[in-house]
């Protein structure tokens, strides 16, 4: 039998692994219940406005996704590279410079407004003690206790770390894993300039890299079949059947590629994985909410992405400068808050007077506006948590996803891995070994 394998999800995940197997020349069909490519990192079409499900940037460490990017044709103009830049208008500018590592962060550092020699003392404390220890922390540790531990001042604590905290981790720093962020923080400060460096993308997540991808599949006899929900999975002699497959065939492989929830679901169906979708399903989970507010070609931010200090919202990206239309800014909150007790209408209210106390300048009311809540974005990076591997107790049967084992919390390049992981491990069953 001619091994074939079968991905369900058409998000980062699965058409990683799609064409990764593709690449190797096994043949690989991806089964997506939706229309759109893209998962939980997609695009949203709303009112005749293209706009993603959440706003998502990369670093220059996550270097998976990019070399996928690369080899299914996509152009490096889709993603907007900027040096590590943390602007907080009134507060804080800190831009890392044009040298080799450690001179663009130290000299950054330096030269950043709104700190003060306590601030800098604290910041390469914190550093320096990371690499003393390997960047090794005692897994109990959140990142609360790192930053009481290196004795980081207020003003680092509210502007540097714990928005980096909830932009990487979308966890409260007061939960989330010290031992994650500080891989972080070694793939990014710690490491060279480039991979410190803010990569924004310039098209949809759908176009960034699914559509690609499906492209990609197409030329190397890969299939896609959207529209396509499967809805239960059968080991049987010959390999795994799938209920919603309309070709009925057995696969000799398959890699579940889909949000943790749909998983357990899946995992259950074949009755032989009830412990392993439990340990999934017991998984914390975090939202993240964002707000897209069109102002007008007048409007535009002093830098493509700004941190916001008072809240509700964290971050505030110029899409304008980033491929967009003029004037449209999309706000992020990470992690779980009292915003999600406000109406929706209530909450552009209160984040479009956020931008104009923090900007310090009246702005024009929204002439279009949206709020996209996705209640369980991430799961929730906190100390302690038992993430999955890939392997499952169904023989043929993998998992692919942001929430499986790794350095990294739930990003894009975790994902990725995740996806390349599985391909990896499936090409080494079915390719025939070299002498």
């Amino acid at each position: 039998m001619v091994p074939t394998v079968a991905v369900i999800g058409a998000g980062y995940a699965g058409m990683a692994c799609a064409v990764e197997l593709a690449r190797a020349g096994i043949h690989v069909t991806v089964f997506e219940r939706s229309h759109v490519l893209g998962g939980r990192a997609r695009v949203v079409r709303k009112d005749g406005w293209v706009v993603d499900n959440g706003q998502h940037i990369l670093i220059g460490a996550y270097t998976e996704l990019t070399r996928l990017l690369r080899l299914t044709g996509g152009s490096p103009r889709q993603l907007e590279r900027l040096p590590l830049t943390l602007h907080f208008p009134g507060h804080l500018n800190l831009r890392a410079a044009p040298l080799p590592a450690p001179f663009h962060l130290a000299l950054g550092l330096l030269l950043a407004r709104g700190l003060d020699g306590r601030d800098r003392l604290a910041m390469l404390r914190l550093m320096r003690m990371l690499k003393r220890n390997r960047f090794r922390l005692p897994a109990e540790l959140t990142v609360d206790g790192l930053l009481t531990t290196t004795r980081q001042t207020a003003r680092l604590r509210d502007l540097v770390w714990v928005p980096l905290c909830l932009a990487a981790l979308n966890t409260p720093s007061a939960e989330a894993s010290a031992q994650i962020f500080a891989n972080v923080l070694r793939d990014s400060l710690g490491a060279s300039a480039a991979a410190s460096e803010l990569l924004i993308p310039r098209v949809d997540l759908s176009e960034l890299f699914p559509v690609q991808a499906a492209r990609y599949l197409a030329t190397r006899r890969g299939k896609l079949r959207t529209g396509n929900p499967i809805a239960g999975i059968h080991p049987g002699e010959y390999g795994l059947t799938l209920d919603g497959d309309p070709s009925g065939q057995s696969w000799s492989h398959v890699v579940l590629a889909t949000a943790p929830y749909h998983t357990v679901t899946l995992l259950r169906s074949t009755g032989q994985a009830d412990r392993l979708a439990a340990q999934i399903e017991a998984l914390p989970h975090e939202p993240i909410t964002t707000l897209y507010l069109a102002l007008g070609d007048t409007v535009k931010l002093p830098d493509a992405m700004i941190g916001l200090a008072d809240g509700p919202a964290q971050w505030a990206f110029d899409r304008g400068r980033l491929g967009g239309p003029a004037g449209l800014l999309a706000c992020v909150i990470s992690a779980s808050g009292a915003h999600e007790n406000v109406e929706h209408d209530a909450l552009i209210v209160a984040v479009h007077a956020q931008l104009e106390r923090e900007l310090g300048t009246r702005l024009p009311a929204p002439q279009w506006s949206q709020v996209i809540v996705e209640k369980r974005a991430t799961f929730a990076c906190r100390t302690g948590l038992m993430r999955p591997g890939i392997q499952t107790p169904v023989s043929g049967l993998w998992l692919a996803g942001d929430y499986i084992e790794s350095d990294y919390p739930a990003t894009l390049e975790s994902a990725v891995r995740s996806g390349v992981a599985c391909a990896d491990a499936i090409k080494l069953r079915i390719l025939p070994k070299s002498n």
